[in-house]
C-alpha cells in the first residue's frame, strides 16, 4: 500500500463500524515471523496459517484463497456468524462475494490498495478502499529530532 497499517487501531474500526466479532486473519506461516503473528494476535486477529510454497524467485506464496472461503461458507451455514466484511480486492473472491450477497450476509469489502478488481467492482456491493483511511490507520514511528532540528529553543531556562 505504500504506507503501513496500524493493525490495532483497524481491528478496533472493525469491531466499532461493523461489528466483527471474529476477524480470521489467513496467512502463510514462516517461522522467523513469529513476532508479527504474536503482534496480530495481540491485535485481537485469529490467524488461519496455510503452509507456504516458494515460486521459482524464491518468493513465498501463503495461498490462502480456498482456506478463506471455506471457512467463511462452512461459519455462514453452521449460523457462526450473521455477516462477513472481506478484506480483499482479489476478484478469486467474487464469487463468495456473490454468495454472501445473495445471502444477505454481506457487509463490505475492503480494498487494501486502491487498485480492485472489476470482478468485485462490478457486483454493486458496499465497497471501501482502505487507502482512503489512512489517516486512521497509518502506523506512525516516532522519530527522534536531533536536538535544534525544529528550531526551538534548547537547554533548561529557569
Amino acid at each position: 500500500m505504500g504506507w503501513e497499517l496500524d493493525y490495532r487501531r483497524f481491528r478496533v474500526w472493525l469491531k466499532e463500524k461493523y461489528h466483527v466479532v471474529n476477524a480470521y486473519l489467513f496467512i502463510g506461516f514462516v517461522a522467523k515471523n513469529k513476532n508479527l503473528y504474536t503482534y496480530l494476535q495481540e491485535a485481537g486477529f485469529i490467524l488461519v496459517y496455510k503452509e507456504v510454497t516458494y515460486d521459482g524467485r524464491g518468493m513465498v506464496k501463503g495461498n490462502c484463497d480456498a482456506a478463506l472461503v471455506l471457512k467463511t461458507v462452512c461459519d455462514f451455514y453452521e449460523k457462526k456468524c450473521d455477516g462477513a466484511v472481506i478484506v480483499s480486492g482479489d476478484g478469486d473472491y467474487a464469487e463468495l462475494v456473490q454468495f454472501l450477497k445473495e445471502k444477505n450476509a454481506l457487509r463490505i469489502v475492503i480494498s487494501p490498495s486502491n487498485k480492485c478488481s472489476y470482478l468485485l467492482r462490478e457486483q454493486n456491493i458496499p465497497l471501501l478502499y482502505l487507502a482512503t483511511q489512512q489517516k486512521k490507520f497509518e502506523a506512525y514511528k516516532y522519530k527522534e529530532k536531533a536536538p535544534g532540528a525544529d528550531e526551538t529553543a534548547q537547554g533548561s531556562s529557569s
